[in-house]
């Protein structure tokens, strides 16, 4: 079995020093030791921290990345980006679609995700009809994250109507839709595929409270007898507040709790817009909020208030959702900076016994994160799966650095990609900053990119 030695690492107690890391053949943690000898190890030349899970999104709006930068409507808004989202979703293809999310899991891979939650709802053809499998473009993403080697919760989503109180959908939103019964049916297709995937596992997922009903909601979670995630967005946008109390006389959150059993299997995806009483109620739930920094910057979501929820022991952790940027750093740096612009003061999340911004981040992504995903990751402990990444030691930062002042070195002073090796399962899937398929994964992505554009 092969057994990895570390001059420092970040363990569930703390930083460590002088660290064995022995994995079983399943790709599992068997031991670790501290202050250890190295002999017969293989030696890691940089800290160790366990992998970050990436716990929302959307494989195949990184295509249309950059593509919604241009002005035009004074009142641009999520609702008009998601108008050239359906443009690009409309024309592509189960072979795009697995190239594109290659692609991004190696991406993803490089910047330190070492799984992946995918809120999956592009299910039909063009056409807004079954494939003649109907979990096509779902397995073409379980086969884009096994060529990746990244881990996987496969997220299937219910999206049947355009808005609350159960409107028809549009021609925009005919890739997306199901019922009930066509939903319960394609979660147990994926099921039975990943049966012999280790790293992969699945969830439930409702698209929004606008593109549900509530009787389809009851008839999933009974239907569904596992103790598998649960997904949702939730409290994005304004606009949705304010037609969510139009239907209901409730907000988003409001109607969740007093509707749904919401518990620690639940994330619910934004939360942007919660009053005090909505984030004590999730907090108090141990539910996860699931925060995208990025991506809600990009579409002029909001802020959520994530240092009242933290002080109330909220989980929380961070995902990459439509992908305009790919980076742990970026993501965890502007949730803390989100905050500090809202309160304009500094230094916001935090724990009472943990001053150290970064440490704070990173454990409380790690944690929100592994518990989001549903599977045995986010820490380096014996019964974890091995996901571990390695930073750069010689990073003049870094190396300088002592205990968690690592972490902010490393969140707050890097300004290139300091992750130099990654292991998932066991398995090194990116040395030296290289993936063993980036070229070829580039260039057919770089030839789905100008198929798309040219269509």
């Amino acid at each position: 079995m092969p057994t990895y030695y570390a001059e420092r690492a970040l363990l569930p107690q703390g930083w460590a020093y002088a660290v064995r890391i022995e994995v079983a053949a399943d790709g599992f943690i068997r031991d670790i030791q501290t202050q250890a000898s190295a002999d017969g190890a293989h030696c890691l030349t940089g800290p160790v921290l366990s992998g970050m899970p990436n716990l929302h999104s959307h494989a195949f709006q990184r295509a249309m990345a950059g593509l919604a930068e241009v002005a035009g409507n004074p009142q641009d808004s999520f609702w008009t980006w998601r108008e050239l989202m359906y443009k690009l979703v409309g024309r592509i293809t189960p072979e795009q679609l697995e190239i594109i999310a290659c692609q991004l899991y190696i991406e993803m891979l490089k910047a330190g995700y070492t799984s992946v939650a995918e809120f999956h709802y592009v299910h039909q053809d063009p056409q807004g009809q079954h494939y003649n499998e109907p979990a096509e473009l779902a397995l073409r993403i379980s086969r884009a994250a096994q060529s990746s080697g990244i881990g996987l919760t496969l997220l299937p989503v219910l999206y049947s109507h355009a808005g609350f109180g159960g409107q028809a959908p549009h021609a925009g939103q005919r890739r997306f839709i199901n019922d009930s019964d066509s939903y319960l049916g394609l979660l147990e297709s994926i099921r039975s595929h990943q049966a012999t995937l280790p790293t992969q596992s699945a969830g439930l997922c409702f698209h929004s409270l606008r593109a549900v009903t509530p009787q389809q909601i009851t008839q999933v979670l009974a239907a569904d007898t596992t103790s598998c995630p649960i997904h949702i967005h939730i409290a994005e946008q304004q606009q949705e507040v304010d037609d969510c109390l139009a239907w209901s006389g409730r907000r988003p959150l409001q109607w969740l709790y007093e509707n749904a059993p919401v518990d620690a299997r639940w994330c619910l995806v934004h939360a942007t817009h919660a009053t005090a009483e909505e984030v004590t109620a999730m907090a108090r739930s141990q539910a996860v909020v699931g925060i995208c920094p990025t991506t809600e910057a990009n579409l002029g979501d909001g802020i959520f208030p994530a240092t009242d929820y933290l002080a109330q022991g909220g989980r929380l952790g961070i995902g990459s959702d439509s992908h305009v940027s790919l980076s742990v750093v970026e993501e965890l740096r502007w949730l803390e900076y989100g905050q500090r612009l809202r309160d304009q003061k500094r230094n916001r999340l935090y724990r009472q016994d943990t001053p150290m911004i970064g440490r704070t981040l990173y454990d409380t992504a790690l944690a929100g994160g592994a518990q989001a995903s549903g599977q045995a990751i986010g820490t380096l402990a014996v019964g974890k799966r091995a996901d571990l990444i390695v930073l750069d030691g010689k990073d003049p930062y870094l190396a300088s650095a002592q205990g968690d002042a690592l972490l902010n070195r490393w969140l707050f002073a890097s300004s290139s990609n300091l992750v130099k090796d990654v292991m998932v399962a066991g398995q090194w899937v990116v040395k030296e900053g290289h993936h063993p398929r980036e070229e070829t994964s580039a260039a057919h992505f770089a030839q789905v990119l100008k198929t798309l554009l040219a269509a």
